[in-house]
C-alpha cells in the first residue's frame, strides 16, 4: 500500500460482546467523547458509534453493538447485532472485531467468539475484569489460550483504563492468519448453533489454561451484600432510602447551579436589549429565544444529577438485584422483574426506556410494562415539577434533615409507579396470552461505579436532552413569540387607542398603565384567543388561558411547558430582572384579583403533569414498538382522562 492511500486507510471496528461484560466501558475510553448516538437504520434499536486515531496513517471507526450471548437471537437487540456481523456493512473498510469477554466467566464469552471465529471474521479477545479473576484467586495462562485459540488476546481492567494502549497496538499490528475451524461442521447441522459441542470443546481450551487458587473472593463478597441489599423484607425499604436520598440529593446539590444560570439569563437577556436598538428582532431575541431557552437550560443540574445516580445504579450492579426482587410482586400486576428495568430507565426518558422493554420475551408482559411505563416521571418533567413545587411548596426541612420540595418530588415518581402498576393490574384482565413467563437474569458482582463511564453518560444523555429538546423549544418559543405579539384586525391598535391619552395624564402611574394594557394586549393576540378558547375546558381544573397554552405547547415534550410559560410572562413585560417563578408568583386573575398560583392550582397542575401523556416522541415509540396505533391512542386517551378526573378532584378538594 503506498503513501497516498495509506494516509486515507479508515478501518471499521466492531464491540462484541455479552451484557455486563465491560463492552461500554472499552468503547468510552477508545473514544472519549467523540461519540454519536442513533439507532440503526430500520429499527429502534440504540447504535453507539466514535473516531479514534490509531497511527497518523490509520483511523477507525468504532462500532457498539447492542450485547449478545451468542448468534442465535433471541430479542431485537442481538438480532441487530446477528444481522450486522452475518452482513457485510464495511462498505470497502477492512473490519476487525474485538470480543470484550468477562475474564471471570470466560465460558460464556468464548461461545460467541467461536461463532464469529467459524464465520472467518478479523477477531481480537479481549479478557476485561482481570481485577476479578486476581480477586477470585485465578489465573489464566494468556499465551496457551492464545494459542489454542490462535487469536490475539489482550488483557484488560477498561475500568481503569489497563489493557487499552496495548488493545490499540494489536489493532495496528493485527495480520490474519488461517483458522481450523472450531468445531468440525457436520452435514445438516449449522455449526454456529452447535452450542453444546462448543461448550465442550470451550470446557477443554479451559481445562489446560484457567488454574484456580481459592475461593472465588468477590462472588462470596457479593453474596455477602445481597443477603442485606435483597433481604425479602429489607430489601424494599433500603430501595425506597436510596430513591428517598436521589431526591434530596437533586434538589440541594441542584440549587446553587440552577441559581447562577438563571441569574446569568437575566443578565445575558438585560445586556441585548441595552445593546442592540428597540426593535421586533430585539423582542424576538429577548422575549422569545432567550426567555424560552432560558427557562429549560437552567434545569440541566437537576438532569444531570438524575442520570448520575440512575448510572451509578447500573454500573454498580444494584439495578440487576431491583429486578431480582420485584419479580415476585410485579407478577402479581401481570409483569416481571424486568420490567423494572424500563420503569426505572423511564426516570431519565420514556422512549429509551420503551425500547429497553424488548428484553422482556413474553408478549403480554412486554405490552404492559410499554404501556405504563410513561406514567413513570421522567427527566422532562422535572422542569415542570420543579418550577410548581418552587410556587406551592416552601423550601424548609422536615423530620429535621429533610427538603420538604424534595420529598414532594418522590411522592409524585412515587404516584407515577402506584399508578402504573393499578393501570397493569386492570390491563392484565383484558390482555390475553398462552405464552408462560421466564424471568432469567444475569446477577453481576457488585463493583465500584466507573466514575469516567458515569461522566460519559451524563455528558451524552444531557446533550442529546438539550439538543433534541432545545430544537423544539427554539422553534415553539418563536411561533409562540409571534402569536403573543400579534393579533387579528386592528385588535392592538383599537388597545393602544384606549390607553394612549391616559399615558399622556400626569396623575396617572404609567407602569400600571403600561402593564394593563400589555396585558390586553397578550389576551387579544392569536395565542391569548386559542387560550381563551380552551379556558372553559380547563377551568374546572384550577387553570387559566395561559396555562392551557403551555398545556398544547409541552405536547411537542414536557419540558416546553417551562419554556412557554417564560415566553407568555416575558411578552411585553419591560422589567427583564424578575425571574420567570416569581412573574408567576406576582400574577393576578384580573377578574377576581387574586393570585393565579394558588396551592390547589399548583397542586392540580403537579398532578395532571404526573399523569398526562404530553410527549409526541412517546406517543410515536409505542405505535413502532407495539406495530400498532390503537395502543398509543389508547394510551393518550387513557393517561389523559386520567389527567385531567386526578387534577379535578385535587382542585376541588383543596379549594
Amino acid at each position: 500500500m503506498d503513501k497516498g492511500k495509506q494516509s486515507k486507510e479508515i478501518i471499521q471496528l466492531l464491540l462484541v460482546g455479552n451484557p455486563n461484560s465491560g463492552k461500554s466501558t472499552v468503547f468510552n475510553e477508545l473514544t472519549g467523547l467523540n461519540q454519536q448516538v442513533g439507532n440503526f437504520p430500520g429499527v429502534t434499536v440504540e447504535k453507539k458509534t466514535g473516531k479514534i486515531t490509531l497511527t497518523p496513517t490509520l483511523k477507525a471507526q468504532v462500532i457498539d453493538l447492542p450485547g449478545t450471548y451468542s448468534l442465535s437471537p433471541r430479542s431485537e437487540d442481538e438480532r441487530v447485532t446477528f444481522d450486522y456481523l452475518s452482513s457485510n456493512k464495511t462498505e470497502g473498510k477492512r473490519e476487525i472485531i474485538v470480543v470484550v469477554a468477562d475474564a471471570s466467566n470466560l465460558r460464556r464469552s468464548l461461545l460467541l467468539c467461536s461463532q464469529l471465529m467459524d464465520l472467518e471474521k478479523s477477531v481480537i479477545l479481549g479478557l476485561n475484569m482481570m481485577d476479578v479473576v486476581e480477586q477470585n484467586q485465578e489465573s489464566i495462562n494468556i499465551k496457551k489460550l492464545s494459542k489454542a485459540l490462535n487469536l490475539p488476546i489482550i488483557p484488560m481492567n477498561a475500568r481503569i483504563g489497563k489493557g487499552i494502549k496495548e488493545l490499540k497496538q494489536a489493532i495496528i499490528d493485527f495480520k490474519e492468519v488461517k483458522r481450523e475451524p472450531f468445531i468440525s461442521p457436520i452435514d445438516g447441522e449449522k455449526d454456529v448453533d452447535n452450542a453444546l459441542r462448543r461448550n465442550q470443546r470451550i470446557k477443554e481450551i479451559l481445562k489446560e489454561t484457567v488454574t484456580t487458587k481459592g475461593d472465588k473472593k468477590a462472588s462470596k463478597l457479593t453474596r455477602k451484600i445481597d443477603q442485606i441489599l435483597t433481604h425479602r423484607i429489607g430489601g424494599y425499604f433500603i430501595f425506597l432510602f436510596i430513591l428517598f436520598l436521589i431526591f434530596q440529593a437533586v434538589f440541594s446539590w441542584s440549587e446553587y447551579p440552577m441559581t447562577m444560570i438563571e441569574e446569568g439569563f437575566i443578565y445575558f437577556g438585560n445586556l441585548v436589549s441595552e445593546t442592540f436598538p428597540e426593535s421586533v428582532l430585539t423582542d424576538l431575541l429577548v422575549d422569545g429565544i432567550i426567555a424560552g431557552l432560558g427557562g429549560i437550560i437552567i434545569f440541566i443540574p437537576q438532569i444531570a444529577a438524575l442520570f448520575a445516580f440512575i448510572a451509578i445504579l447500573e454500573d454498580t450492579g444494584y439495578l440487576s438485584r431491583i429486578s431480582f426482587m420485584m419479580d415476585g410482586l410485579l407478577k402479581k400486576f401481570g409483569l416481571n422483574g424486568r420490567s423494572i428495568i424500563p420503569l426505572l430507565s423511564g426516570a431519565a426518558c420514556a422512549v429509551p426506556a420503551i425500547m429497553s422493554a424488548r428484553t422482556i420475551s413474553n408478549k403480554k408482559e412486554r405490552l404492559l410494562t410499554i404501556f405504563i411505563t410513561p406514567l413513570i416521571s421522567c427527566s422532562a418533567r422535572i422542569p415542570v415539577y420543579t418550577l410548581l413545587i418552587a410556587l406551592v411548596i416552601p423550601s424548609e426541612a422536615t423530620l429535621g434533615i429533610f427538603n420538604l420540595q424534595g420529598v414532594v418530588m418522590m411522592a409524585l415518581y412515587l404516584l407515577g409507579f402506584i399508578a402504573a402498576i393499578a393501570t397493569s393490574w386492570v390491563m392484565k384482565t383484558f390482555i390475553k396470552t398462552n405464552e408462560s413467563s421466564h424471568f432469567i437474569m444475569e446477577m453481576p458482582i457488585y463493583r465500584a461505579p466507573r466514575w469516567k463511564n458515569v461522566g460519559y453518560t451524563i455528558v451524552n444523555k444531557v446533550k442529546v436532552f438539550l439538543f433534541e429538546a432545545g430544537k423544539i423549544i427554539i422553534a415553539i418559543s418563536i411561533i409562540l413569540w409571534i402569536m403573543s405579539s400579534y393579533g387579528p384586525g386592528d385588535s392592538f391598535e383599537k388597545i393602544d387607542q384606549k390607553y394612549e391619552k391616559g399615558l399622556l395624564e400626569p396623575n396617572i402611574n404609567n407602569e400600571t398603565m403600561a402593564e394593563q394594557m400589555s396585558s390586553e394586549k397578550l389576551q387579544a393576540s392569536y395565542a391569548g384567543r386559542l387560550g381563551k378558547f380552551i379556558e372553559p375546558a380547563i377551568r374546572p381544573l384550577g387553570f387559566d388561558w395561559k396555562i392551557g397554552i403551555s398545556i398544547i405547547t409541552s405536547f411537542a415534550a414536557r419540558e416546553v411547558f417551562v419554556g412557554t410559560m417564560a415566553t407568555i410572562y416575558s411578552v411585553g413585560d419591560a422589567d427583564n430582572t424578575t425571574s420567570l417563578k416569581e412573574k408567576m408568583q406576582n400574577a393576578r386573575d384580573p377578574r377576581t384579583g387574586e393570585k393565579v398560583y394558588t396551592k390547589a392550582t399548583g397542586y392540580s397542575l403537579l398532578i395532571f403533569y404526573a399523569f398526562a401523556l404530553q410527549c409526541m416522541a412517546t406517543v410515536a415509540i409505542v405505535a413502532k414498538e407495539t406495530n400498532s396505533w390503537k395502543w398509543a391512542i389508547i394510551q393518550v386517551v387513557y393517561m389523559g382522562g386520567l389527567a385531567y378526573l386526578a387534577s379535578f378532584l385535587t382542585y376541588q378538594y383543596f379549594s
